[in-house]
């Protein structure tokens, strides 16, 4: 892509819509080969990034989910130990004996995402998206030092692995906990606001096209008004969009209906969130 507009437009095309802060770092990686850092709230639409940025490109997206516990064999590689085992039985079977550099060899490597990712050999680079890296240990951060500077893996019984054309790494964060310096220092970084209703009505309208459009306007800024509530979990545009969804599959067109309370499960996620929001509901008469 040759521009951030261009970024705007391709993204726009896969109904994915995004505002220049947002054109501007994805192109700025793109054009620079840096991994890109996106944090924000959950639900703003980080991880739906990468996916839309792989439609765009036209390029598989390889998706690595983190969590506590991720480990090198999950995230990176590990040995077919079973395979390992069949070819020493195979071995003595034969009256031969192999040594250790028989069975650590390519053909017994398994390519995990980031691996898999580095030596993807498509006509394009993969999108990697790394999601949620403040879920895993801080420990899993130093893992990917390497990666995410040079674009390889190191092997220790094989060498070094490195990209012929680097990956479109994107990874995201729900600021759950402070990330190493060492991880920023190695990406562009971007945080992703809430939008705006008008651009939220803009984005559930592309992904509820069945919904009226007085219903779209209004949910948008319910939910809007409903984040500066002193909520356990805010809303963010995924449930936005699965309670425009669920409203429109039961025929809702106006927030004051009987049945709209009933439906806040699909953007409250606690009980006292529920009570909170239904609380906060328009009256009969009430602009929503």
């Amino acid at each position: 892509m040759n521009s951030y507009e261009e970024v705007r437009s391709r993204l726009d095309a896969v109904d994915y819509l995004i505002d220049d802060g947002l054109a501007m770092a994805v192109f700025l990686a793109l054009r620079l080969g840096k991994p890109l850092l996106l944090e924000g709230e959950p639900g703003v639409g980080k991880t739906a990034a990468a996916k839309a940025l792989a439609a765009a490109l036209d390029t598989p997206l390889i998706r690595l989910q983190c969590y506590e516990g991720l480990t090198a064999a999950e995230a990176l590689y590990e040995w077919n130990y079973q395979r390992q085992l069949l070819a020493i039985r195979l071995a003595e079977a034969r009256g031969t004996r192999l040594a250790d550099a028989d069975l650590f060899t390519a053909e017994f490597l398994q390519e995990r995402a980031i691996l898999r990712a580095v030596r993807h050999a498509g006509p394009r680079p993969p999108v990697l998206l790394i999601d949620e890296i403040d879920r895993a240990d801080d420990e899993f951060e130093a893992l990917l030092f390497e990666f995410l500077g040079e674009a390889a893996i190191t092997v220790p019984e094989l060498g070094t692995f490195t990209a012929e054309r680097p990956p479109v790494v994107v990874l995201t964060s729900n600021h759950s906990r402070d990330l190493h310096d060492a991880l920023r220092r190695r990406c562009l970084y971007h945080w992703i606001e809430f939008p705006g209703p008008a651009r939220a009505a803009a984005i559930v309208r592309r992904a509820v096209p069945g919904a009226a459009e007085p219903l779209i306007v209004d949910t948008t800024a319910f939910v809007g008004r409903v984040r500066a509530l002193d909520l356990d979990k805010a809303p963010g545009l995924a449930e936005t969009i699965d309670w425009v969804s669920a409203l429109a599959a039961l025929g809702v067109t106006d927030l004051v209906e009987p049945l709209v309370p009933s439906t806040i499960g699909t953007i409250a996620k606690t009980p006292a969130d529920r009570c909170a929001v239904v609380a906060a509901l328009p009256l009969p008469g009430e602009r929503p």
